[in-house]
């Protein structure tokens, strides 16, 4: 490595084509889209990757192992010396496929949504299975990093229950999995349907003190980490030990919009994995590293990040600091990436006071 980034992973989205179906996936069942990189180019993204300093270049989709070429790169990043993973739901793991992870010493995250009726439900017929055998093949290669359970209503059946959480981190905890990270269900557009499938702001108020239960019950093992922003003012609110640095050090759910970047499959570089409506160049025409200090400089991006600019609910809240929600679903539900996220159902100090 020839220096040391802003941030610890890149993550890449190879390809927009995905032959699934996820309730809560916008690009469920869509083709690869027509300006997609190509392998030299994708191997100059590993380069840029490298030289920016960053210690993983993660692959995501769509669904990964539909692009021809991803060993190729793959291969490739590892011969530069970067750290790889690959977030899957297990779908298109053939033996094949599994030999060159494993020669890769790929870190693996698996999406897996509750128990087998409820995860198929959510993301179709035989997605548990093929996610339970991922999860049992790579805990035994030593490769299983994360489970990744994102929460969804698929019609009259739902995830926000304790039984299909207790589920899964239980099956992180038989197979070694180092977290379980819940999501929240992060819009990636205004898509109608799509939406339909975000939990109610009453059930995200009841799974964030839900988790909060299992995250003292479980004790780390595994550890459980929330893709939430509000969940840290749950957090807070229930006395979470050590919060400061449970917070700075350890969750997720903070919203990074302009703090962090991904690439998505035509090679633009995005200020977040679920944000396509804003571009910030792309890395045929600048580096990474340009792209990230014109991200710094740039006068939208930090008036963006300025949780004082905040309108609504979100912008009067008393846990506005530590939380402020997150912009991608202000921007997609209100049309507004300053207004407030809509998800959250905590009525602010200031507003029952009038």
């Amino acid at each position: 490595m020839k220096n040391k980034g802003p941030v610890f992973i890149v993550p890449w989205r190879c390809t927009y084509a995905c032959d699934n179906s996820c309730v809560h996936c916008v690009s469920a069942g869509k083709t690869a889209v027509k300006d997609e990189i190509g392998t030299t180019e994708a191997k100059k993204l590993v380069d840029q990757v490298s030289d920016f300093g960053a210690t993983f270049f993660g692959i995501t989709g769509g669904q990964p192992f539909l692009r021809k070429d991803l060993f190729e790169i793959l291969d490739y990043a590892t011969e530069k010396g970067l750290c790889t993973s690959i977030i899957t739901d297990g779908r298109m793991l053939d033996e094949a496929v599994f030999e060159k992870i494993v020669k890769n010493k790929t870190r693996i995250s698996v999406s897996i949504d509750g128990s087998e009726e409820t995860n198929d439900a959510i993301r179709g017929k035989g997605a548990y299975a093929a996610a339970v055998s991922a999860i049992e093949r790579f805990s035994k290669e030593n490769l299983l990093n994360v489970l990744v359970y994102t929460f969804a209503n698929a019609g009259e059946i739902t995830n926000v229950n304790e039984t299909d959480m207790r589920h899964v981190l239980d099956l992180a905890r038989k197979y070694g999995a180092r977290w379980v990270v819940f999501h929240g269900m992060i819009p990636y557009s205004s898509d109608k349907q799509t939406l339909k499938a975000d939990p109610t702001p009453a059930q995200y108020e009841w799974l964030c003190n839900k988790l909060y239960d299992l995250t003292q019950e479980y004790q780390g093992k595994p550890a459980i980490n929330v893709y939430i922003p509000f969940y840290a003012r749950v957090a807070k609110q229930r006395g979470m030990p050590d919060f400061d640095r449970w917070y700075n050090g350890f969750f997720l759910g903070r919203c990074f919009f302009g703090k962090f970047f991904s690439v998505a499959e035509n090679g633009d570089a995005i200020p977040c994995s679920y944000n396509d409506a804003y571009r910030l160049g792309n890395i045929k025409e600048k580096s990474l590293g340009q792209i990230w200090s014109d991200m710094q400089t740039s006068e939208f991006f930090k008036k963006a990040q300025d949780k004082t600019q905040i309108k609504g609910k979100c912008g009067v809240c008393e846990f506005k600091d530590i939380c402020g929600g997150c912009r991608s679903a202000a921007l997609y539900y209100t049309g507004d990436i300053y207004g407030s996220d809509p998800r959250c159902g905590y009525i602010p100090k200031s507003m029952r006071q009038k």
